[in-house]
């Protein structure tokens, strides 16, 4: 079980905005200090560690590269100084370009692969010797894993791998009753996902649910609040599809 007291501490990986601050908040109005970590926008970052400041909570902006070892170590070191040692890692950084295989480039694969997979490598053997015992860790695939959608082969490519590691990790963590389990949501109304798209392409995938809406950031904090809390002390090792029902 987690810690019983106020001191729960949390870092939450690009967490400046979109679901990364929604988890955030969410983790923070459940008690926990937050690192709110980013890896190029600072602005957005400290205006959530204000917000969440400004409501009370303690939190901190912190700037790591996930895809850097040297950097993920340092925000470890830097969450231990400052807040103590950590309980829950949520692995959300991540990035996505959708474009048909035949038409990547060789940096784009690299480099996604190095944020979405080399960072929660990263992050994960640094929470193996760092994280609390009966701590969490919840780690961030997609739905289209099981959807299939042309134009997002590298992207979930990346995101199959971190279901396959985390799912190994929890197995290998046995002793330490550490539970890592993996979130994989489907479209979310964030400015992420809004960006480039017509209003008809957003109604499309509102209509794709039988719930017939887009998920909202809050839906899939509340999952990682879950998989983070006490209540969900017998799950580990799983994959859940916060998407409506889409698949």
């Amino acid at each position: 079980m987690q810690q019983a007291n106020s001191t729960r501490v949390a870092i939450v990986t690009g967490a400046s905005r979109g679901i990364g601050a929604a988890v955030a908040q969410r983790l923070a109005e459940d008690g926990y200090s937050v690192a709110v970590n980013y890896a190029s926008n600072e602005a957005e970052a400290d205006h959530t560690v204000a917000a969440l400041r400004e409501a009370g909570h303690n939190a901190i902006a912190i700037r790591a590269d996930v895809s850097q070892a040297d950097q993920v170590r340092a925000m470890f070191d830097r969450v231990e100084r400052e807040l103590g040692k950590v309980d829950v890692l949520v692995n959300n950084a991540g990035i996505l370009k959708t474009v048909a295989l035949a038409e990547s480039s060789d940096e784009l694969f690299a480099r996604t692969f190095a944020v979405n997979v080399q960072g929660t490598f990263n992050t994960l053997r640094e929470a193996a010797t760092r994280l609390n015992d009966g701590g969490s860790i919840i780690n961030f695939s997609t739905s289209v894993v099981g959807l299939k959608l042309p134009g997002y082969t590298i992207y979930s490519a990346t995101k199959a791998a971190v279901e396959s590691m985390s799912q190994i990790f929890a197995k290998e963590l046995r002793g330490r009753r550490i539970r890592v389990n993996v979130v994989a949501p489907g479209p979310v109304a964030t400015e992420l996902f809004m960006d480039g798209k017509t209003p008809e392409q957003i109604a499309h995938f509102a209509s794709l649910p039988p719930l017939e809406r887009l998920g909202q950031p809050r839906d899939i904090a509340n999952v990682v609040a879950f998989l983070a809390s006490p209540d969900a002390a017998w799950v580990n090792g799983q994959v859940l599809r916060a998407n409506g029902g889409v698949i």
